[in-house]
């Protein structure tokens, strides 16, 4: 596949890593461009450039920025990922991992209507050293079979085991339990200390 990435942190270097890998085309586009051209030249993507350069490109866009520049972001790229998978990995969390999002729609929603992208939640569960090392399960949220089964593909090549969870409706509810993990992780919580074993709940 030919994969645009936007953004060029530490999300866009884990999974474009993979992805450059696993064969795809990858380009990285970024309000600063000679970052996201340093970045391509680092993992052996194809180049980089602006956002509005790369968002075209691909057969599937990561939009890998955080959450409260995403939109400015979108913005930037001129209506170039109208129609097209985009995979939004943001986090909508703020001081004491709470949602910036409050009870509205999920940032994966409000996403989706700026953009006007066919758009699936994924990737946003784990920190980018996860996805260096063991990426596990991947849960995903998406309205769109054929968006669905590009981001499946893609989540193997990582490494990892899709997961469809539900409709695009019920990325609020993953961004909700991510701002709860992320808050245990970071105060040396174990949230599989939480989960009784699965033989328990039959």
């Amino acid at each position: 596949m030919r994969i645009g990435i936007l953004g060029n942190g530490n999300m866009a270097e884990a999974l474009g890593t993979h992805w450059v890998r696993a064969g795809h085309r990858v380009r990285i586009g970024g309000r600063t461009p000679g970052k996201a051209t340093e970045l391509a030249g680092r993992i052996g993507a194809e180049g980089g450039g602006t956002v509005a350069d790369v968002a075209g490109f691909g057969d599937a866009t990561l939009l890998a920025v955080p959450y409260d520049s995403a939109l400015a972001v979108l913005d930037g790229t001129g209506g170039a990922v109208v129609g097209r998978v985009l995979i939004d990995c943001t986090n909508p969390i703020g001081p004491g991992f709470t949602l910036t999002t409050g009870g509205g729609p999920s940032a994966a929603e409000r996403i989706a209507e700026a953009s006007g992208a066919r758009v699936v939640k994924a990737f946003n569960h784990c920190a980018d050293a996860v996805w260096r090392t063991a990426p596990p399960t991947v849960p995903l949220c998406g309205d769109d079979e054929a968006a669905l089964e590009t981001v499946r593909t893609l989540v193997r090549d990582v490494g990892g085991e899709p997961l469809v969870v539900g409709d695009l409706g019920r990325a609020r509810l993953l961004e909700a339990t991510t701002a709860f993990l992320i808050g245990l992780w970071l105060t040396g919580h174990d949230p599989r200390t939480l989960l009784p074993p699965l033989d328990a709940m039959r």
